[in-house]
Parts: C-alpha cells; sequence; structure tokens
C-alpha cells in the first residue's frame, strides 16, 4: 500500500452522514461523536484508507493487533461491533463488507478532505515529576537478562505484568526497566504507589494524579483516557494485587484506547485483562547440590551472589570459602531462592558468622514446621523467615518495627520518630530504624533530594499483625494521624492559597494522609483527629488534583463537626475546600453556594481579609456561571470594599478584572473596559501578570473579557487582537480550563465579526480539547457554538439539532452564563426554517430570562432577533418589529455597545425601507455606521455599508 492511499495526518474521510478524523481517532455522525471501540475503529480506518480494495483478515490482524497472536473470531467479533455502530444493513445502507475467503471491502463512497481543525498539540507530559520515580539499586544480582527482555517486550507489546509471591523482587525488577526506558519514553515513565490505597475506587485518580493532571468529570476512567490521548507515556502500576479489579478495569481501556501508553504491572496475580502479558517472576537461581561445591561455582549463581553481597553490606569482612560453599549453597535453597529472605538471612552473617546463620536458620524451621511432610508455600517461607528475624531483634527494635506498622508507603525519619518514640527516646528510635535498615526489614529510597524509609508489603503485614498482638494498633494510628495533621497543618507551603504552590512534591505523603484518615473516621477511631486532619490535608487533595477525595473528606468532616468546632478556622478550611472540589466534581449545584458564603462568613468574622477575597472571587465565578449577573457584580464590590480595608495591590488587580467581567455581563461596556484595561495596567506595574483561584486564570478571565468588550464598543480589529493574544497566553500555560474559555469568548468575537472560517477553526478546537480534559460543560459550550455557526451560514436544520442538544446539557449543569445568546441563536434558526411560533415563544423565552436577571449584555441582541421575527412573519407585526427594534437601539446606546446599536440600525432600516420610509432609514443607519473608526471589513459594517449605498 503506497503512502498515497494512507490517510494523511490532517485528512477528514466522510461518508454517508459519518466524518472520520483518523489523526484525533475521532468518528462523527451528523457532527456528533460516535462513540466506537478502539479496535473497532482501527479497523474502520484501515478499511477507509483502502475504501474499494479488499483488506485480507491477516492484514487486518497484523494491523490492529500488532506482534499479538488472535483468532479470526476476533476480528469477526469486531467488525460485527462496528457495523452495528454504522447501522450497516438498515434502511440500505452498506459499508463493510465481506468477501468469503478473502477478507473485508470498504464499499461505500468516500470523500477526502484537509481537516480545518487545528486543535491544541497534545503536550507531552513533563518531566518535573521524573524525580518521583523511586531510585534504582546500583546493582541488580541476577535480573540483568529480565530487566533487558522485558524492556524490550514493554516496548514492543506495551502491557507487561511483573507477577510473583512477595519478596521477589517484583518492585526492583520494575523500577529498573522504568529508568532504562526513560530516555525512550521522554522522561514520560510515571510510578504509581498503588499499595498507598486503602480504596480500589481510588485507583484512577492515582494515576491521575501522578500525571499531574486534574480529574473534573464524574467519570475519572473516561478523564484519564482523555487526558491519555495520543501521549506517549509508562506507567508503572506497583502492588496491584490489593486493588486487582479497580486495576484491571483501568488497564484495559488505556491499553485499547490509549494508543501511545504503556503500563507495566507489578502483582502477586494477573489482571487477566486482554492485552495483558504476564511475566512470572522466579525465585533466583540456586546450587541444586551441596556436595563437592566450590566458592567459584557458587557465586556463578545469583542467589549465592546476592546473599554474600547483602552479607557484606551488612559488615561481613570474609570472602566466601569453599568450605562454607555448601552452607550458604543450602541456606539459598533453603530459602527457595526468595530476594528478600536471603537478604534477612544475609544482614545475619556479621553477628553469627555463616555457620551461625545457618544453624538458626535450621533451627527455627525445624520449631515452625515440626509435625509437617509437605514441603510449603514460599509465602509461608517467607513468613517464617520474617518470624526468625523477628525473634533475633532486641525488644526496643521490635517495638519500633510494629509500630512503623501504621505506615503505608514511605515515611521520613522525622514521622518514625513521632509515630515510634517520644521526644525522649528520639536518639534511641533512630539508632532502631537504622539497625532495621542494616537488617533490611526497613528499605531506604531516595525521592528527589529527600530520603524516605519503607516497610515492604510483607514485612507490614507481618509487623501489623504483631502490633495488634500487642494491643497496640490504635495507639500507634492515633500517633500517625496526629503527626501528618501536624505535619500539613505547619507547612506553610501546603497551606498556601489554593493553587499557588506546585505540591507535586508532596504526593509520597499521599498514602500514609488516606490511611490515617480512613482510621481516624472508623469506629474505633477519633473524630476530632479526623476533622483537623480532613482540613490539614484539604490543600494537599486539591494541589495533587484528588478532588473527588478532597470533597468525601471535607464532607464527612463537615458532617463530624460538633457544637464546639463550628464557626472555628478549621469548619472555614473546609468549607473553602468543599467549595472548591465540588465546583468541579458537582456542578454548580447549591451545595458549592451554600459552602462558600458559609466560608465567606467564617473569614468575614476571623478578618482574614485574604480568605475573604479568594472566596469572593469564588462566588463571583459561581454567579457568572449560573446567570446571576447582578450578583456577581455585587461580589465583586465586596471585593472592592475588603481590599480597600488592607489596601493589597495584588487584590486590587483581581477586584478589577472581576468588576470588568461582571460589568460586561449586565452590560455596561464602558465600565468593564475600564476595569479590565486598568487591572492590566496594575498587573504590568506590580510584574504580577496573572492571579490564579477557584480553578481560574483571572487574567485570561478579563483577556477574553475586554476582547468582547471591545468589539461591542466598535473596536473590532482590537479585539481581535486581545482575542488572539489570550488565546495564546491559554495555551503556552497549558491549563485546560482556560484554554476552553479562552477559545469559548474568543470564539464569540470570531462570530460576531463575520469571520467564520477563523470562528470554526476555534469551535472545533474548543470542541476536541474539552473532549479529552472531560470538560462536559465547556464541549456543551462548543456544540452550541457550533450550532450558532451554523445558523448563521444558512444551515439552519443542522444548527437547530446542534443548539437544542447543548442548551439541553447546559441546562442539566447549570451553566447558564451564554444560554440567552444560546435561545437568541436558536430563535434565529427557527425563523429561517419558517418555524414561527416556535422562534417567537423561543425568544420571548430568552427575553424573560435576561429580564429576570436585570439588564443583561445581550439584551439589545435579544430584542433585534425579535424585531426581525415579527417583521418576517407570514402576517407581520411590523409597528411591533419596530418597537423592538427602537428598543433595542436605545438599549445598545445605554451600554455603550455601538456594535449591537449598528446590528439593530440596520434591521431597522431595513424594515423602514421596505415601508417606503427610505429618508427615515438611511437617517437611522448611517449616523450609527459613521461613529466606527475600524473594522469596516468585518461582516455587519460592510452590510450596513451597502444598505447606505442603496438609500443614498
Amino acid at each position: 500500500m503506497g503512502e498515497s492511499d494512507n490517510l494523511r495526518a490532517n485528512d477528514v474521510a466522510s461518508f454517508g452522514p459519518f466524518r472520520l478524523v483518523a489523526a484525533e481517532r475521532l468518528l462523527e455522525k451528523a457532527d456528533e461523536p460516535l462513540p466506537v471501540g478502539g479496535r473497532a475503529l482501527d479497523i474502520l480506518i484501515a478499511l477507509v484508507e483502502r475504501a474499494g480494495e479488499v483488506v485480507s483478515r491477516n492484514e487486518l490482524i497484523s494491523r490492529v493487533w500488532p506482534d499479538v497472536i488472535v483468532e479470526e473470531a476476533n476480528l469477526r467479533v469486531h467488525v460485527a461491533g462496528l457495523r452495528k455502530a454504522l447501522g450497516d444493513g438498515h434502511d440500505g445502507a452498506r459499508y463493510v463488507a465481506n468477501v468469503p475467503g478473502r477478507g473485508y471491502c470498504f464499499v461505500a463512497p468516500v470523500t477526502r478532505s484537509a481537516s480545518r481543525r487545528s486543535v491544541p498539540p497534545v503536550q507531552p507530559v513533563r518531566t518535573e515529576r521524573l524525580h518521583k520515580l523511586p531510585a534504582r539499586l546500583t546493582r541488580m544480582v541476577g535480573r540483568e537478562d529480565t530487566i533487558r527482555a522485558l524492556s524490550a517486550q514493554l516496548m514492543t507489546r506495551r502491557f507487561v505484568s511483573i507477577v510473583g509471591p512477595g519478596g521477589m523482587g517484583k518492585t526492583t525488577v520494575a523500577i529498573s526497566i522504568a529508568h532504562t526506558l526513560i530516555d525512550d519514553f521522554e522522561g514520560a515513565v510515571f510510578f504509581v504507589d498503588l499499595g498507598a490505597l486503602t480504596d480500589p475506587a481510588l485507583v484512577p485518580t492515582a494515576v491521575a494524579s501522578a500525571l499531574g493532571f486534574m480529574v473534573q468529570a464524574q467519570d475519572p476512567f473516561l478523564s484519564l483516557l482523555a487526558f491519555l490521548g495520543e501521549r506517549r507515556v509508562l506507567l508503572l502500576l506497583d502492588s496491584c494485587e490489593h486493588v486487582i479489579d479497580a486495576a484491571a478495569a483501568l488497564a484495559e481501556p488505556v491499553v485499547s484506547e490509549a494508543p501511545q501508553a504503556h503500563i507495566l504491572a507489578t502483582s502477586r496475580e494477573a489482571l487477566r485483562v486482554e492485552g495483558e502479558h504476564v511475566h512470572l517472576l522466579y525465585p533466583l537461581d540456586c546450587p541444586l547440590d551441596d556436595i563437592g561445591l566450590t566458592a567459584t561455582e557458587a557465586l556463578t549463581y545469583p542467589a549465592v551472589q546476592l546473599f554474600m553481597e547483602r552479607a557484606a553490606a551488612g559488615g561481613n569482612r570474609f570472602d566466601l570459602n569453599d568450605s562454607d560453599a555448601p552452607i550458604v549453597g543450602r541456606i539459598c535453597r533453603r530459602l527457595d531462592g526468595i530476594a528478600l529472605a536471603i537478604e534477612l538471612a544475609a544482614s545475619r552473617v556479621s553477628s553469627h558468622g555463616i555457620r551461625g546463620t545457618a544453624e538458626l536458620l535450621d533451627n527455627r524451621f525445624k520449631l515452625l514446621w515440626q509435625g509437617r511432610r509437605t514441603a510449603l508455600p514460599r509465602h509461608q517461607t517467607l513468613n517464617a523467615m520474617l518470624d526468625w528475624s523477628y525473634n533475633l531483634l532486641r525488644e526496643r527494635d521490635r517495638l519500633v518495627l510494629c509500630r512503623l506498622s501504621a505506615f503505608v508507603g514511605v515515611f521520613t525519619l522525622k514521622a518514625a520518630l513521632t509515630v515510634a518514640g517520644t521526644e525522649a527516646n528520639d536518639a534511641e528510635v533512630a539508632d532502631a530504624v537504622a539497625s532495621l535498615v542494616a537488617k533490611s526489614l526497613i528499605s531506604p529510597t531516595a525521592i528527589g533530594e529527600s530520603t524516605y524509609y519503607r516497610l515492604l508489603d510483607t514485612t507490614q503485614a507481618y509487623a501489623a499483625e504483631k502490633l495488634a498482638e500487642c494491643g497496640e494498633v490504635d495507639n500507634s494510628a492515633r500517633r500517625h494521624a496526629v503527626y501528618y495533621s501536624n505535619y500539613l497543618g505547619h507547612d506553610d507551603v501546603i497551606q498556601s492559597t489554593f493553587g499557588e504552590h506546585d505540591l507535586s512534591g508532596y504526593a509520597p505523603h499521599i498514602g500514609n494522609v488516606r490511611a490515617a484518615l480512613e482510621w481516624a473516621f472508623s469506629d474505633h477511631g477519633d473524630i476530632t483527629v479526623g476533622v483537623e486532619l480532613a482540613a490539614s490535608a484539604a490543600p494537599l487533595f486539591v494541589g495533587l488534583s484528588l478532588l473527588d477525595e478532597c470533597r468525601n473528606w471535607c464532607e464527612r468532616a463537615l458532617a463530624a463537626i460538633d457544637d464546639a468546632g463550628r464557626g472555628t478556622r478549621r469548619e472555614m478550611i473546609l468549607q473553602e475546600a468543599l467549595a472548591l472540589s465540588s465546583m468541579f466534581t458537582k456542578g454548580n449545584s447549591d451545595e458549592v453556594r451554600a459552602a462558600i458564603e458559609r466560608a465567606l462568613a467564617l473569614a468575614e468574622t476571623f478578618e482574614d481579609r485574604d480568605r475573604q477575597l479568594r472566596l469572593l472571587s469564588g462566588l463571583n465565578i459561581f454567579f457568572t456561571r449560573i446567570g446571576d449577573f447582578r450578583g456577581s457584580l455585587s461580589v465583586a464590590e465586596q471585593g472592592v470594599a475588603v481590599v480597600g480595608a488592607v489596601k493589597n495591590p495584588a487584590g486590587l488587580v483581581m477586584t478589577d478584572w472581576m468588576l470588568g467581567v461582571s460589568h460586561h455581563l449586565v452590560g455596561d461596556q464602558a465600565a468593564a473596559q475600564r476595569h479590565c484595561e486598568r487591572g492590566m495596567a496594575k498587573a504590568v506595574e506590580l510584574g504580577q501578570f496573572n492571579v490564579n483561584c477557584f480553578g481560574y486564570d483571572h487574567r485570561i478571565r478579563a483577556l477574553v473579557t475586554l476582547a468582547r468588550v471591545l468589539w461591542l464598543r466598535g473596536f473590532s480589529e482590537q479585539a481581535l487582537g486581545i482575542a488572539q493574544q489570550a488565546i495564546d497566553e491559554a495555551e503556552r500555560r497549558n491549563h485546560p480550563v482556560s484554554v476552553c474559555i479562552s477559545l469559548i469568548y474568543a470564539g464569540t468575537v470570531f462570530l460576531w465579526r463575520g469571520d467564520l472560517g477563523r470562528a470554526a477553526e476555534s469551535i472545533d478546537r474548543l470542541i476536541a480539547y474539552a473532549g479529552r480534559y472531560s470538560l462536559a460543560p465547556y464541549r456543551a459550550v462548543g456544540t452550541a457554538l457550533k450550532g450558532e455557526l451554523a445558523v448563521i451560514r444558512d444551515q439552519a436544520g443542522a444548527g437547530l439539532i446542534l443548539l437544542r442538544s447543548a442548551l439541553e446539557a447546559l441546562h442539566a449543569e447549570r451553566h447558564d452564563i451564554l444560554v440567552t445568546i444560546f435561545a437568541g441563536a436558536l430563535a434565529e434558526g427557527l425563523r429561517k426554517t419558517g418555524q414561527f411560533d416556535e422562534a417567537l415563544i423561543t425568544i420571548n423565552r430568552a427575553l424573560a430570562q435576561a429580564a429576570s436577571r436585570g439588564a443583561t449584555f445581550d439584551m439589545a441582541e435579544l430584542l433585534r432577533i425579535k424585531g426581525q421575527i415579527l417583521g418576517t412573519m407570514p402576517q407581520p407585526d411590523r409597528p411591533s418589529a419596530v418597537e423592538c427594534l427602537m428598543q433595542s437601539l436605545a438599549l445598545a446606546g445605554e451600554q455603550s455597545a455601538l456594535a449591537w446599536e449598528l446590528r439593530s440600525a440596520t434591521a431597522l432600516a431595513r424594515l423602514l425601507s421596505e415601508d417606503g420610509q427610505r429618508d427615515q432609514a438611511r437617517d437611522t443607519l448611517a449616523p450609527v455606521y459613521d461613529r466606527f473608526t475600524e473594522g469596516f471589513e468585518t461582516a455587519d459594517l460592510r452590510i450596513a455599508r451597502c444598505l447606505i449605498r442603496d438609500l443614498a
């Protein structure tokens, strides 16, 4: 197949009602995405590339399942699913034909065109998080070939699971593979410690957090898949066994739907999903026979090499000799070649020598296994090894080891000192930790520039059982929870403004924070500690984009607060975090407003001006989203009073921008321009070019508002420049919400100017980008804009379908900021299709909604649309039409909206001209036209100019 036959990266293939954009792996029907499985889509792309030709089954299998052996039945199943999705065979439609004995052929006519989409490029996952990948051992023993083979297999097959019992070295091998492949993935290698999770439902958000993106949808799986898209990444999912179902449910769609994502998993059992390639990690090779075994021969076996290296690391200064070689061989064989067990035994050599270690081992096993005649499973062997090692510890070290079982994942030495001891015996606990490290019961690891410690899963489980036997579980859990509450609560970076700092460096602590919260809110926990910890941890959950978890713990903490806890700073923090996390996970609900207003009342009580301003900005955003523009203006004015009381220069920038947005929406465009431009000037003076608050970049918000205001005031060319600046800045910052906002509101400027090509490009980018990041409200806005564009292009039938579906989605989300303007576009489309009664009902409903908000920026435009409907009905009501247009003209003048004046004047002049009042028509339109100083080649000015000439 020649290269010319392939769908080029920007090609769109059209057939029947479908459009296939191969580069985006997108199939649309009637301009709406059609859900199709990844394999079925691969088959469709392959067939459409060679439409009219027979593609053999073998070719399709090799294309869709590269390097994987599958049966033809798999192909038949996916072809059947594809036919069903396309409606093949219904109403005479035929797309995919089976050619017996040969293969399949795409038989429908296909037209190809260059896509006008220009989706913001997929950003590579940044390497700032690379230091979160645990360090690999400087030398691996006996696993070099395995690492090479699995590295190669992972690159070709994409999904490999390393499976074996505890203590076998699965994580160590996986981390080494990850480091080996760092360059192949340009640093996009991410370690996800699933062992730190206590709830399987948190698996997708844990992966999202490791990747560094915020899940902002009800279904985190869809968000994750959308984010991954075409990104080339390697995910290392470590310790899947206790969340096996959730890990499997995540891995399968990632592998099938994200073609550049690779997964390396470690688990004690296979995930058993499609695409998984299981590698059983076997024990290290041991000598099979002790008789005549020399030191040289013994050291050819990896198990013996590991034993001697770890013995040397523990202080042994003697080389292996021929007399001890059989003993070491027997020790390794007795331990079944399990790496952890060998390391534990080797740590005793410096104290007891090789022969003494073997004797202790033999005696201990004899005691454990007395009366048993069959070989024990490896897991029991490891438990026996841990039991033996534990009994050799000093009492102090035993107690510290047991108390450290409260930790999940990694912990610092400071945390260990707090949980396992008291200030009076810090030195003893530190010595105990060092001793336990030397005995391989605790593993040190470097993350970034810090040293952390962890108990391997098997060791942690064993120590937890011993702690339970001592009756100290709750006491240690309490100390653990109190430590993390104090640590998080007193860290200035974590407790700073939400979103002000990158908190990814604190990600290693999240497993312990979760575990502490789970204990605190359990039946045997401490609610008081839980409430305090939830408040301290809320900024961390937000900073790591774990919004669902933040909302859950805030709700539980607030429900548990007693009378003494109400009205405290702690409640204020919880309410703020609840509002922020809920706005993105549950939409614009009454609960969000209640949380913001409660936190705001508390901030006022405590005279916490900075928090007041943050909360006011959140309330301002909330009111704009639900369409309460008067409410948003009132809140912005409250912000001015707060800033004035403390003389906060940065706050002045934010309040000016809040006022600019609010004045624009209520229809005072002169005030809106003044505040937006004044805020921009102050930001330059302060060197503060953006303000992030409540998930929004307020500079981008102000820029798109300024662009719209400039167009409304008649400065079309300036508006175009600012609109493009907003898009460029948002894309440079790579913040999904800001990119969508810039594309939405810059897109309206393009539409208003009549720059329909640029508008179409912006709208397509918005829909694709919002879909990629699962931002449902913004995708619905994109669909509505696409419908409005279709109406303008006289494709009213298609436009009505898009507008109706989008308005339904926006109402469901309570995302009402633009619903009246979209309702106006719907009414215009109904007028163009001759549905005048419904058009009049629709525009009256939109006007009533706008009037209920007070004045709005689009009221004049809605009145113009109503006037045109009344004037063009089969039985026109021309007096009422003229009255509507006169009202529109007057209101646009009051709002300093020269662009709306021009539209209304043009419509009124046309109506007057048709009634024979040509002079009055010219006198109505010409003065408005003459007030423009730029933008004379935009659509509205061209139309007005032509009409004025006709009236001359």
